[in-house]
């Protein structure tokens, strides 16, 4: 009788064992799943991990009134023409993370050319869909306002969330600076995707 009850003792000890290393052995897959995912990724676009667009160059709007894509997405550009010296911008599309930096961003017309004038606060827009293929409109995503120097100088870096479908899923996107009124003065220029031109 006593060598039963070791023996259900042992067995139940045994299954208590099992149980345990199986709930542990989980943890530990779940633990190194939790430690690779990042925020959620568009489910149509699975291509999008680690997917970065980027724009080599920002350079200013050469034909002042030029409008950017299209329906209630389509933005029209500043009444004068403007230059930088330098500039880039980069998106990652599965993260929402954007950064852009510009450099020597003056007018290249009228009685302030070669200065801001008064435009003192700038944004960056991404335009998603610029054909408005999904449903006739182009959709805007905007960074928060930031400082225009004096110079001509401004820079971005942050995290826009997760961006809209219509931003990963269709392959016209355009990177513009705009002021703080909407319209916009410059533009993302070679554009390359996952490292590739």
């Amino acid at each position: 009788m006593e060598t039963l009850r070791h023996g259900r003792r042992y067995t139940a000890g045994l299954v208590i064992l099992v149980l345990m290393g199986i709930g542990i052995q989980t943890r530990i897959v779940n633990g190194a799943g939790a430690a690779h995912s990042g925020p959620a990724k568009p489910a149509l676009f699975p291509q999008a991990d680690g997917l970065e667009v980027e724009w080599k160059e920002i350079v200013g709007i050469i034909q002042p009134g030029n409008k950017v894509g299209s329906g209630t997405g389509q933005v029209a550009g500043g009444g004068q023409p403007w230059t930088t010296a330098s500039g880039s911008a980069e998106v990652d599309l599965a993260t929402g993370r954007l950064q852009f930096q510009v450099q020597g961003f003056v007018l290249a017309g009228g009685n302030a050319i070669g200065t801001p004038d008064s435009v003192t606060m700038v944004k960056g827009t991404l335009v998603c869909d610029t054909t408005g293929t999904a449903n006739g409109n182009s959709t805007l995503v905007d960074t928060p306002l930031v400082p225009l120097s004096s110079k001509g100088d401004a820079s971005f870096r942050g995290d826009l969330g997760l961006l809209p479908l219509a931003c990963v899923n269709e392959p016209n996107l355009a990177f513009l600076i705009r002021t703080a009124g909407g319209a916009w003065i410059a533009n993302g220029a070679v554009r390359s995707v996952g490292g590739r031109d």
